[in-house]
Order: structure tokens, then sequence, then C-alpha cells
């Protein structure tokens, strides 16, 4: 059974930086790609980062380059999404997810099997 907790999600200002982290169990770590996604108030889930786990090869949505950063530690099959400079378009549920049958990056949804709960980022003005 693959679960992937996410922790971190706050209300925080403008401007602010923050970690998230998701812990995955339950597959293969090494082997997966990473996610983030994010759903914004009213909106539908967007890609906000990836990261292949075997070389660490990074993607990351245009609207959070330079200022977002994805990174892994395969000693804990843990993945983190470091935010700095958030402003309020960053605000909604953010999301773990795992694509366990890639061998490239795919930043689109259906293209990861596993998601986490998700953790509330809230970024006031």
């Amino acid at each position: 059974q693959v679960q992937l907790v996410e922790a971190g999600g706050r209300l925080v200002q403008a401007g602010d930086s923050l970690r998230l982290s998701c812990a995955a169990s339950g597959l293969t770590f090494s082997r997966a790609v990473m996610g983030w996604f994010r759903q914004p108030p009213g909106k539908e889930r967007e890609f906000v980062a990836a990261v292949r786990v075997s070389d660490g090869t990074p993607e990351l949505a245009d609207s959070v380059k330079g200022r977002f950063t994805i990174s892994r530690d395969n000693t804990k099959n843990t993945v983190w999404l470091q935010m700095n400079s958030l402003n309020p378009e960053d605000t909604g549920v953010y999301y773990c997810a795992a694509d366990t049958n890639a061998i490239i990056i795919r930043s689109y949804a259906r293209a990861f099997e596993w998601w986490g709960q998700g953790t509330q980022v809230t970024v006031s003005s």
C-alpha cells in the first residue's frame, strides 16, 4: 500500500518562505518520479514541480521557477518543496504525488497514480 504524507502547510504572509515535505512508503522510491501539484480555490489542480528520484533531475512550472525548489532524500524516502517569495497566487492545497512507472518526468496529473491527502498553504497579502 503506497502512502504519501504531506506536511508543512500553514498560513503565511506574502514574501515569506515555507517548506513542504512528503514522506513516501510502500513504493520503490528510487525508481519514482515525485511531484507536487496544487489546487487554488475554485481552480483546477496544476503542476508545480517534480523530481526524478534516481538522479535528482527537477522540473518546475514556469510560475514558480526562481522561487521554488524541489529536492529529495533517498535515505528517508522524502521529497521537499522549498517555497520562497510566496505571494497570494500561491495559495491552495498542495498535493504530493508519485509516478512509479516513470522514465521521464511527465508534468500532468494523470501520469501520477498515487496521491497524498494534501496540505493547505495560504498566503495573505
